[in-house]
């Protein structure tokens, strides 16, 4: 109904109940009185007086959706950054139900394109319309207006009436005569398409044909006494049985014990090997977690302040390896496993000759487990040398004070040993100072040398139940015969204390001597030397060959110096002088420059040639040279640190600062070159700067012949 008809109806309505019927006066309404006495307001004393203007000022409600309780200038640290940065505040939205339908409204151009699409249909729409009036009533005059309040309210709302089925009229007629009618929407909920539809397979019988199984017809009367009778024969039967197998059990009983106890005992073995290893792992963890600042250290650590310092370095300290049984014994040998680079052996002997000790030990430790060797082997004599295998990393040979050598497979046990020497003839009659695998022979034998106080090299070789032994060569010294008391004449051997075989050519190996010579030897001649080279005052301890440069050796000794040699030169290279003993010396596996050595003093000093040729870059006190002193040291071959011992049974690792290993990078204008190649180039020319000799003069390579014995 329009506004302006109901605005008029209500004013009638109004009008008519305030006058009375008949006589237009006006009358006592109850419902009269009861809406003005609503309508009058009562106004508090200490209501605002306010002028038309502020009564007349619209003050507007604005109704927001912005949740005021949610949190503001939240913020979130960056650690790429390094800042703190703003967090967007969440949305005040709560998404109770999503869901995505394919419903369309009729009025979207879709809707009306799909409707258009489809065809036409009639909409049922029916317009409830007011008969036309006849020309008689229209010709009639209208009715006398009375002025009853009732008659008057009725023609009131037939005026409304008219009015509203005009205004339908007109927007009907307003409507175009040449729009379709619309057609009804199909339901979208239930509607399918014909590609969503699977195909239903038909169902198919098979069959299969059959051999019938045989048939016989049977009849018979059974009887109590002919299900006794059967149930009778059954136990009988069972009854033999049993007899035939207490005949065969005195016979089986003796051979299932013993496979019984056999199984017993392989089943606790595996079950202890698998405690063993989940034991092991667990140790491993336990470790990890206690040692984890040092673990990092060890992995990720670098010295800043290397930066600072052009020709220096630092020593960081690691780990301590221990044994209890070895704290009083002294580290006579190091070596890394050529497999597991985190793997390392190390002896336990004694080098003071007046306090030797009944046994000795072997342990094996990891970089994971600190805390205590995952091998330990036990000897009846101080161990003085080992080495592991470079093909077969389980095979460890061991040389002992006693001249006996013992070797162990890691993989069968550290119990027994699989190979051992024995006899008076069948060792050495010293202690074994040095031992070193060698290449496999023709027939595919495992061999290694050993080198001994007694003046003989020794090759074994791992049969098939025992070693054989085999006498390389025998070490004379190159003077004078000395005279005995008897008149004769005595030719003076050497007492070998170090060896080490060339890395390219597997026939030639250096032998260092208690006399301070160095005999270039090799295992095709047994009756002289390739080369005597007279390094040092007293006993050589240890040599090594550069790893870059084949010609090029160190060597130490305890007359305080470290020397450099050229292979087939009399004169070394580089002399230093470590103010102490030194015990051991080895060149870096990643530069052709770098070397390190150990002092009696329990000093590490590491020296880098292409930077300084005249000291250390780097000398740092280990442990305390009152009470202790180091023996040996080793290079990782994989990581940047190195491991040394001293002679109270203690391993300390050792990481390298950035200075101390320094790569040679190529020139930038220059063609890629291989990084062991610029090594040996960087080793070449500084080389050359100090083998140039004066004019003239030509280096003699000597070969002296001794007698074999």
């Amino acid at each position: 109904m329009p506004l302006k008809s109901m605005q008029r109806r209500n004013t009638i309505r109004a009008s008519s109940s305030m006058q009375k019927p008949g006589k237009g006066e006006p009358v006592d309404n109850d419902e009269f009185e009861s809406w003005v006495k609503s309508k009058q307001l009562l106004k508090p004393d200490d209501q605002l007086d306010l002028t038309e203007a502020e009564l007349g000022e619209e003050i507007p409600k604005l109704l927001s959706t912005e949740n005021r309780h949610l949190p503001r200038n939240l913020v979130i640290y960056n650690f790429h950054e390094g800042t703190y940065e703003p967090v967007p505040p969440p949305e005040n939205t709560v998404t109770l139900l999503e869901f995505e339908g394919t419903a369309l409204h009729k009025d979207t151009p879709e809707a009306k394109e799909q409707i258009a699409r489809k065809g036409t249909d009639e909409l049922n729409v029916t317009l409830d319309k007011p008969p036309e009036p006849s020309p008689e009533e229209e010709a009639a005059p209208p009715p006398p207006e009375t002025p009853d309040g009732e008659d008057a309210e009725r023609e009131e709302e037939e005026a409304d009436a008219d009015a509203e089925a005009q205004e339908q009229e007109e927007e009907v007629q307003a409507a175009p005569e040449e729009e379709a009618p619309k057609k009804k929407l199909t339901n979208q909920f239930n509607f399918c398409e014909r590609a969503a539809l699977t195909i239903a397979n038909p169902s198919r019988s098979v069959d299969t044909q059959t051999i019938p199984p045989p048939r016989s017809n049977y009849g018979s009367s059974v009887l109590q006494w002919v299900i006794y009778d059967s149930y009778s024969e059954d136990y009988a039967q069972q009854q033999r049985e049993k007899e035939r197998e207490k005949e065969k059990k005195p016979m089986l009983h003796k051979r299932d014990e013993k496979s019984r106890k056999d199984d017993k005992a392989k089943q606790t073995e595996e079950f202890n090997k698998r405690y063993l290893q989940a034991c092991q792992i667990i140790e491993r963890m336990v470790n990890q977690n206690i040692y984890d600042e040092i673990a990092q250290d060890y992995r990720y650590w670098e010295d800043p302040s290397d930066e600072f310092r052009e020709e220096e370095g630092t020593l960081l300290p690691l780990w301590k390896f221990s044994y209890e049984k070895t704290k009083k014994m002294c580290v006579t040998d190091l070596c890394f496993n050529t497999l597991y680079y985190d793997l390392f052996a190390v002896c336990f002997g004694t080098l003071d000759f007046m306090k030797q000790g009944n046994e000795g030990a072997v342990c094996l430790f990891t970089i994971k487990n600190p805390s205590f060797p995952d091998y330990r082997i036990t000897t009846e004599s101080g161990a003085m040398c080992c080495d592991i295998h470079p093909k077969y990393p389980y095979l460890i040979a061991v040389g002992l004070y006693d001249g006996n050598v013992i070797v162990y497979n890691l993989q069968v046990g550290t119990k027994e040993p699989v190979y051992m020497s024995h006899g008076v003839n069948g060792k050495h009659s010293e202690s074994v100072w040095e031992l070193k695998w060698g290449p496999d022979m023709q027939d595919g034998e495992i061999n290694f040398f050993t080198v001994s106080g007694d003046g003989r090299v020794f090759n074994w070789v791992l049969m098939q139940n025992k070693l054989a032994i085999t006498t390389i060569i025998s070490l004379f010294l190159d003077i004078d015969q000395v005279g005995g008391p008897d008149g004769s004449s005595l030719k003076l051997k050497g007492c070998g204390m170090c060896m080490v075989f060339h890395p390219n050519n597997p026939e030639i190996f250096l032998v260092g001597t208690e006399e301070g010579y160095i005999f270039k030897c090799s295992t095709a001649y047994s009756s002289k030397y390739l080369m005597t080279y007279y390094a040092h005052y007293l006993s050589v301890h240890r040599m090594d060959y550069n790893k870059f440069n084949s010609n090029i050796f160190a060597s130490c000794s305890g007359d305080w110096r470290v020397k450099i040699w050229e292979d087939m030169r009399p004169e070394p290279l580089f002399i230093f002088d470590l103010g102490a003993s030194v015990g051991d010396v080895k060149w870096a596996p990643y530069s052709s420059t770098v070397f390190a050595a150990v002092t009696t003093e329990g000093k590490v000093f590491v020296f880098d040639l292409s930077v300084n040729k005249y000291k250390a870059i780097c000398v740092q006190a280990v442990v305390s040279k009152r009470k202790n002193k180091l023996s040996r040291i080793a290079f990782n071959h994989k990581l940047p640190f190195i491991i040394v011992g001293d002679d109270k049974g203690t391993t300390i690792t050792l990481k390298l600062s950035p200075n101390l290993r320094i790569k040679t990078k190529a020139p930038k204008k220059t063609v890629p070159v291989d990084p062991h190649s610029l090594e040996v180039q960087k080793l070449d020319r500084l080389l050359s700067l100090v083998r140039e000799l004066p004019e003239g003069e030509l280096v003699k390579e000597t070969v002296s012949t001794v007698a074999s014995n």
